[in-house]
């Protein structure tokens, strides 16, 4: 059989070493889950995407996450950059693609861009859990290493999915947002009570082009830090229209969502809600890609 073909990408960027890294292994038919497990690691990024052929005729293909140390659902960062990987090996597709992962199918379509592609993502629709408590929230900014006085009082603390969800938590500063050192092993103990293992920490304090400024925490599935994440900012988008942060006009709300993590990686994307009767029905994010390294690798241990 042919040797893998291994891509590393840097999604929601247009600079190469910013963005967010994902692996692609764009031929990945016929590897067990122990082998793709074992690239995953090898590779070392947040996330790894591993493109296999369709499995029926309700999608096009099936693409496969996994972590460090676990398979994932879906991952935002990872479908931009196997998408963008497809777009280089194939050209750009002559319709959207429709893909089939852990949490579904989501359509993804594909444009030209510049000199490049940009990728954009229909997530599934938003769903919300219960708004936290003001003890159980103050016990998560606690763990986040601020006061619970740091708590934005207009955004409650609450799980929010679009495929893959996110606790979602704001700050009232972005200076606060910037200066977070959380405590991994609190945000692990804490996963269970508060039914999630990703913090999408936010502010709405922003002097620039984009209407949030975001930083994740995802200890608990191998992730200190991601630098930019697709499957936070566009739950972010169905919850700010949710508590009416976010205007939406003939019924569509958008707006710019930048992430940066502690060591200065970041990126951004462009979000887009369907709002339907005031309530947020659909959300897709778009971004860029650039490759960063490319290699083949024997389908052999």
């Amino acid at each position: 059989m042919t040797d893998l073909r291994v891509y590393q990408i840097d999604a929601f960027t247009r600079q190469r070493y910013q963005g967010n890294p994902a692996g692609v292994v764009a031929n990945a038919e016929g590897l067990s889950d122990e082998h793709m497990q074992l690239i995953a690691r090898e590779l070392n990024n947040s996330e790894t995407a591993f493109i296999l052929p369709a499995e029926a005729a309700d999608h096009d293909l099936r693409v496969r996450f996994f972590t460090p140390t676990t398979e994932v659902p879906v991952c935002g960062h990872a479908t931009v950059a196997a998408h963008f990987v497809l777009a280089l090996e194939r050209g750009l597709p002559a319709k959207p693609c429709r893909q089939l992962t852990g949490a579904g199918i989501q359509v993804i379509e594909t444009l030209r861009s510049d000199d490049g592609f940009r990728i954009a993502i229909e997530q599934n629709r938003p769903s919300f859990e219960p708004k936290l408590s003001r003890t159980l929230a103050a016990e998560v900014a606690a763990a986040l290493g601020v006061d619970a006085r740091a708590l934005d009082p207009r955004c409650p603390v609450q799980f929010v999915s679009t495929g893959h969800g996110k606790l979602l938590i704001g700050l009232r500063e972005l200076r606060q947002l910037q200066a977070l050192v959380p405590d991994a092993a609190q945000l692990i103990a804490l996963g269970p009570k508060v039914g999630a293992k990703g913090f999408f920490v936010f502010s709405l304090d922003s002097e620039d082009d984009a209407l949030t400024h975001g930083r994740m925490f995802a200890p608990a599935i191998g992730i200190a830090e991601d630098p930019v994440t697709g499957n936070a900012n566009g739950p972010l988008g169905a919850y700010l229209v949710k508590h009416g942060l976010l205007e939406a006009r003939d019924g569509v709300a958008r707006f710019r969502a930048r992430q940066q993590a502690g060591n200065g990686r970041g990126g951004q994307m462009d979000v887009t809600v369907r709002v339907e009767r005031g309530e947020p029905s659909g959300v897709r994010i778009e971004g860029d890609a650039v490759t960063c390294f490319w290699a083949t690798l024997p389908r052999t241990f």
